[in-house]
């Protein structure tokens, strides 16, 4: 028996040595290396005679022997049976390799006790340096797609700007001139539909951008698509048929009602455009089961589904993945913007919900809008359709305008000043709390919000600290304001005509 033991033994000792794969070796309890192997020496770099004694924590490196991760190795050996993780580890000549390490404890099978520990240590630089690389290589994939969608970005919006600004510098231009009543009226038309539909597409850029304000309330969604029936038989022409289901017991959507009606006009459009001898459009809605909600992964626990289903050409896979990218049309030039879906889904995501797009080419398209059951977050109260708040006659008011754009700020003093207040300018916000010191007899605060140095929110939460009675409305074209005092004053959304100031000064007066 004892001459079996002995060739078990040296049969063993000849199998680890022939591993030079794997570094494998005994610990004793506390760490001191008991036995070595080839495949330790080979990428540890240490012979046999060197380091057995030493502390097996110096193949560690400074950052993990810092947080005392060698000994923690071997508490939780000793206290699970086993360690395992992969980490840096330093080789005798101080250059590191990416190791898979185990730690099993060894325990004498007869008293319970520990003898040791089983190291087992593979070298996997290679492969992390692949994984590296990959991931180099990703990261410059995505650092160039963005700068390509960038370029589609900034050349639509120059392209598309463009076509709005000549119209609107011609218009002026020939207004300059004397011209006859009807076709003054028709310039000064002309050049505020091109200032409008320059309006919209900003509305659209920031709702891809989801930095647009929404202002959400509870949506009755039948009776939105109902009310918009009329607009979209016109605007789809007489080819086009139209039908839609909505379920008894159909959830409220919390979502903008006005943005919601852009976003449903945007698919049929589309839904249209896909069908060039006509068909059928379908406009459905139903609520989400939860298992759906919970699939899609979605923030709420209730949704509502609205869907748009087209019996036109349809979409191939390429063409679906970059369907709801900003500036991707298939419709050619100068009949499409391409933001159309990118609104949709801006849209849909800051209101935590979701775009679907289903199609494939000769089934037409399935469009699927997911937002939230309202009721489940803080909404903006009332249901869409309520009346509009028509404010009383205002009196004349001593006015402070604050706006670091020069062009900005006379543009907002005429509007003021036409509806009969008198106005104190101010380019900042530093200048705007001298004169309010100065002159204390402000009745109202106007000001913008992206300012440099001191913001308009900034100004504003010194103001009220100050004085608090001041009724204050901050203009901005983004959505992203303070919200821990926005009942303490007005947003205005920029670009604002006078009927919007009127409406917002009327707003900041009931609040105070």
């Amino acid at each position: 028996m004892p001459e079996i033991d002995v060739l078990a033994s040296d049969r063993y000792r000849l199998l680890i040595d022939a591993i030079t794969d794997y570094a494998i070796y005994m610990l004793d309890p506390t760490g001191i290396i008991v036995s070595w192997n080839p495949g330790a020496e080979r990428f540890k770099g240490y012979r046999t005679d060197e380091i057995i004694g030493q502390h097996f924590s110096r193949f560690y490196t400074e950052e993990d022997r810092a947080v005392d991760l060698p000994s923690r190795a071997l508490d939780i050996a000793r206290c699970e049976g086993r360690f395992e993780n992969e980490g840096w580890r330093v080789r005798k000549d101080g250059c590191r390799f990416w190791a898979h390490v185990i730690i099993d404890a060894v325990v004498d099978t007869d008293t319970g006790d520990l003898v040791g520990f089983a190291k087992i240590t593979r070298d996997l630089t290679e492969r992390k340096q692949a994984e590296l690389e990959l991931q180099t290589a990703r990261e410059a994939l995505y650092q160039s797609q963005k700068m390509e969608s960038l370029g589609q970005l900034t050349g639509g919006v120059a392209h598309d700007f463009n076509n709005l600004l000549n119209a609107v510098i011609g218009s002026l231009e020939l207004l300059r001139k004397e011209q006859p009543p009807e076709r003054r009226e028709r310039l000064i038309e002309n050049a505020l539909a091109a200032a409008r539909r320059g309006v919209v597409l900003t509305q659209r850029m920031l709702a891809f951008a989801r930095k647009q304000e929404l202002k959400a309330v509870a949506v009755d969604i039948y009776q939105l698509v109902a009310g918009m029936d009329d607009l979209m038989r016109r605007s789809l022409g007489p080819s086009i048929e139209i039908e839609s289901a909505f379920p008894v017991g159909l959830s409220p959507a919390l979502a903008d009602p006005h943005q919601l009606e852009l976003a449903i006009l945007n698919l049929v459009v589309n839904a249209r455009d896909a069908m060039p001898d006509g068909g059928r459009i379908s406009i459905n809605a139903r609520n989400a089961a939860q298992s759906e909600v919970a699939a899609a992964g979605l923030k709420k626990p209730g949704y509502v589904q609205i869907t748009v289903v087209d019996q036109g050409t349809g979409m191939d896979a390429n063409t679906l993945v970059k369907a709801s990218e900003p500036f991707f049309t298939t419709k050619g030039i100068g009949k499409g913007t391409g933001l159309g879906l990118s609104m949709v889904s801006g849209m849909a995501e800051q209101l935590d919900g979701r775009l679907e797009l289903n199609s494939a080419p000769g089934q037409g398209t399935k469009a699927t809008i997911w937002l939230p059951v309202a009721g489940q977050t803080r909404e903006a109260g009332g249901v869409a359709g309520a009346a509009v708040f028509e404010p009383a006659p205002v009196k004349p008011l001593k006015v402070l305008a604050v706006d670091d754009d020069a062009l900005v700020l006379l543009n907002t003093a005429a509007l003021l000043e036409d509806l009969g207040h008198t106005v104190v300018g101010a380019h900042s916000a530093q200048e705007a709390l001298r004169k309010l010191e100065e002159e204390p007899a402000f009745e109202l605060l106007i000001t913008d919000h992206a300012m440099p140095h001191i913001t308009g929110s900034q100004l504003i939460e010194d103001v009220l600290k100050r004085w608090p009675t001041m009724p204050v409305i901050i203009a901005s074209g983004y959505a992203e304001l303070p919200t821990d005092t926005s009942s303490r004053f007005v947003r205005l959304a920029k670009p604002f005509g006078q009927a919007q100031l009127r409406l917002a000064i009327a707003d900041a007066l009931r609040r105070h």
